[in-house]
């Protein structure tokens, strides 16, 4: 964890930098924004059973580069077409097992009997963006709002459970949808804009069961995203 945490020092370092305003003479009037991104989220499941609950700190990182192409002269609206990476981890009392039958859900009544149960998701993506902002060719603080669809093929999915008197359990979990796509907002000032995707596809594929109730789970994240020039 704290790897992540000093990325994102660099990070927040790096958005500082590439905000500042150029000098007079350089200036782009053909200018192209925010065109590398780079994010934290907090992940959340919608859609569980009841007895179904998270646990932990269930985080996500993503990083990618969009092409912003401008609709209009003074480009301050443009579409975003890119292609990215994410990870993204769900901690909660829900325990896949592996066995010769696929693979059986169940839940983990106590606490104590585990440190960390996860799903985590390793996922290509591919953002559209349709993009408003106040920029100028000589102004690089200004506001935004960037909404569009998240589309991404998830690589590799892992189940892990780790115990607190046995050694983790982990596997590739073939239950996790391989294709997933939501929606997207990222709203801001400067370097710091929040960002939202919502799930409109299930994380899991539509015959995984819970004591014969389907497991129609939706990600919810939600946290901050920096741009680089």
């Amino acid at each position: 964890m704290m790897r992540y945490l000093i990325g994102l020092l660099f990070l927040c370092f790096s958005g500082l930098v590439a905000q500042t305003g150029p000098d007079s003479s350089s200036i782009d009037t053909r200018y192209l924004e925010d065109q590398f991104y780079i994010g934290v989220t907090y992940n959340f499941l919608l859609g569980q059973p009841d007895d179904v609950s998270q646990r932990n700190l269930s985080y996500g990182l993503q990083a990618g580069f969009i092409k912003d192409m401008p609709l209009n002269s003074n480009r301050t609206t443009a579409i975003g077409l890119g292609v990215g990476y994410g990870v993204y981890s769900y901690y909660s009392n829900l325990k896949a097992e592996e066995n010769n039958n696929g693979i059986l859900y169940s839940i983990l009544e106590n606490d104590s009997d585990f440190k960390r149960n996860k799903i985590e998701t390793h996922v290509l993506e591919v953002p559209f963006e349709i993009r408003w902002r106040n920029s100028t060719p000589s102004e690089y603080k200004f506001w935004r709002l960037y909404a569009g669809m998240k589309f991404g093929y998830v690589f590799a999915g892992r189940s892990k459970l780790v115990p607190t008197d046995a050694s983790k359990i982990s596997f590739y979990n073939n239950d996790i949808r391989s294709f997933q796509y939501g929606l997207t907002l990222n709203f801001g000032y400067n370097t710091f804009n929040v960002h939202a995707y919502y799930s409109l596809s299930n994380l899991y594929n539509g015959n995984v069961f819970l004591d014969n109730e389907s497991l129609n789970t939706q990600p919810l994240r939600v946290g901050l995203i920096f741009y680089i020039l």
